[in-house]
């Protein structure tokens, strides 16, 4: 036996001052998680992607200026996934990597319990998600801008991340158990991350009808990216979207369940597919598809109708803007006035709304997203008697080089489902936009080059504390 399986063997079998044997693993594992420097890497690694990630998202021109609230769902998302995934690579490690470096065997003949070693092995391997959410906090705030969607960030993020990071811990785990290699491990860990993934990848648009609401509430991963962005950037209420919380508890309840009571018992030296999985291998998925089913909301198709359309060419509506055209910088903030009269002599109007549009002049342009734009593009006007008028301000965000034209249109509310009505379109506003490039957007810059450098000094003095407890540990 080699000399690090007997070191391995005896903290286990002689875990002192009467200690649960769990704990004892647990802080054997944590230590070579975060002293050997290998769950202390993968979060360095996060520091500087989300710090890049931030600062693109603060200074590209493109996406400088999007709302804050969509400036933290797409770093809290990101924070997540990426969180997963060192939770996945850990767990799926943590048993088959025992295997090839011969240093399981020392854990199984020792006086714990299989299932102590595996919830020693899965606590230590759940450790490194706290950190790398404590790491995503400062961004969040910076990215907030004083935005109070900071708190339900922070709030849904501990939440979902404290759901999902122990589920996929259990999954790589579940994996590393049943494999007889690593590379096996990490690879079938990593087919079933980039499935999940996939789907929270897709454009709105490819998710829409009953089949993509299913996909959303069947994909722990989508599920919660679709939560997310409807809490954070949307304001919809727990009641419209709660639901979606019920997938990554699920499925962090069957995956928790299947690794302490049925896999945790049953480690093995050699590994291996147990026989009822081995036999019925679509058992575990089809239970979890059929809970996803209960749980899913019912979707009903959507009914078309065609209206026929009319015309007036006399309507009693009018729009204009108090400004003809503007030259900025990427960055700048346009702020104009609208002005809706009903000129009708009878009757009040209908209720009007009132929408914001950009169209690129240049025909090889990028294409205008208006929601990037402006932070409210569509206006509500009660319903106006003969000769009165609404004043309505807006604000738009310059985000894109180049030249644009932005029009108002006035809608009236149709009379009735089968009914339509006639817009009317207002003067436009040529935008001539110039570029202009910011070395500090934000204040984000300190934090994506600070979080990064004090984690590299903390492993370089972890190691070197290790190497001299190693050296003075030999001189002895």
């Amino acid at each position: 036996m080699s000399d690090k399986q007997t070191e391995n063997e005896s903290r286990i079998a002689t875990p002192g001052s009467g200690s649960p044997v769990w704990w004892i693993v647990f802080r054997r594992e944590l230590a070579e998680l975060w002293i050997g420097g290998r769950a202390l890497q993968l979060i360095i690694l996060f520091s500087i992607f989300l710090g890049i990630m931030s600062f693109v998202l603060a200074s590209n021109s493109e996406l400088s200026l999007i709302p804050p609230k969509e400036m933290v769902y797409l770093t809290l998302g990101a924070a997540i996934n990426v969180g997963l995934f060192i939770a996945l690579i850990i767990g799926a490690d943590s048993i088959s990597g025992e295997r090839e470096r011969a240093t399981l065997e020392a854990l199984l003949l020792t006086p714990a319990s299989r299932r102590q070693i595996v919830v020693g092995k899965f606590l230590a391997a759940v450790s490194p998600w706290p950190a790398a959410f404590a790491i995503s906090c400062p961004y969040l705030a910076v990215l907030s801008q004083g935005d109070e969607v900071l708190g339900q960030a922070l709030l849904w993020g501990a939440v979902l991340g404290t759901l999902l990071a122990p589920a996929f811990t259990g999954f790589g785990m579940l994996v590393s158990i049943w494999s007889n290699s690593n590379k096996t491990s990490l690879f079938a860990s990593l087919t079933l991350y980039v499935l999940f993934l996939l789907p929270t990848q897709f454009p709105g648009t490819a998710q829409t009808g009953a089949m993509g609401k299913l996909l959303k509430q069947v994909n722990p991963m989508e599920a919660t990216n679709h939560f997310l962005e409807k809490t954070l950037v949307n304001n919809r209420g727990l009641d419209e979207v709660g639901y979606f919380l019920l997938t990554p508890a699920l499925f962090a309840t069957l995956i928790l369940g299947l690794l302490f009571l049925y896999a945790a018992p049953r480690l093995r030296l050699d590994g291996g597919i147990p026989g009822l999985i081995r036999r019925r291998p679509g058992c575990v998925v089809g239970l979890f598809l059929i809970a996803c089913l209960i749980v899913a909301p019912g979707t009903l198709p959507a009914l078309a109708f065609q209206g026929e359309t009319s015309t007036d060419p006399e309507l009693p509506l009018q729009i204009s803007i108090d400004m003809n055209y503007r030259v900025v910088k990427t960055g700048d903030k346009i702020e104009f006035n609208t002005l809706v009269t009903y000129s009708g002599t009878e009757e009040e109007s209908a209720p009007l709304i009132v929408a914001m549009n950009i169209t690129n002049l240049d025909g090889e342009g990028d294409p205008v997203d208006p929601e990037d734009w402006s932070p409210e593009r569509a206006q509500y006007i009660e319903p106006l008697a003969p000769g009165e008028s609404a004043n309505l301000s807006w604000r738009v965000n310059a985000i894109l080089e180049g030249d644009y034209m932005l029009y108002m249109v006035v809608i009236p509310e149709p009379d009735g489902p089968e009914e339509t009505s006639q817009p009317v379109a207002s003067s436009g506003i040529h935008l001539t936009v110039n570029p202009f490039t910011r070395l500090n957007p934000g204040g984000v810059l300190p934090f994506s080059i600070v979080i990064p450098v004090v984690l590299v000094l903390g492993m370089a003095l972890l190691l070197w504390l290790r190497r001299r407890r190693l050296d003075t540990s030999s001189s002895r």
